[in-house]
């Protein structure tokens, strides 16, 4: 179906075949990308899933939730185009998609 690229705080990139339906998240997970911690399993809880989106994907991302708004206030490394991936449900128009990951998560 498609890729998107992990790109490391350290510039190392992992790809990860795009499974529709499927969240940012659990894609890295699923591919073994080092930094997604994802402690609470993807129910926005917690903030270490925190990516860095490209900011010419930004609109395929979906719309950002007040929650979600919320969990990115705590974390000192928020960026613009900083999500949670565990609020980014994949799709084939986000094939080739770029996303950095921070330093450290939350």
């Amino acid at each position: 179906m498609g890729n998107i690229r992990f790109i490391e705080h350290d510039g190392t990139e992992h790809t990860a075949e795009i499974e529709e339906g499927k969240s940012l998240m659990q894609a890295a997970l699923d591919n073994a990308v080092p930094g997604i911690d994802a402690d609470c399993g993807g129910s926005c809880a917690c903030g270490t899933c925190h990516v860095i989106v490209d900011r010419r994907w930004l609109d395929k991302t979906g719309a950002i939730s007040s929650i979600e708004e919320q969990m990115l206030d705590l974390t000192p490394e928020k960026e613009e185009t900083s999500r949670l991936a565990c609020q980014i449900t994949l799709s084939e128009a986000m094939d080739g998609m770029v996303v950095r990951l921070p330093e450290f998560q939350m």
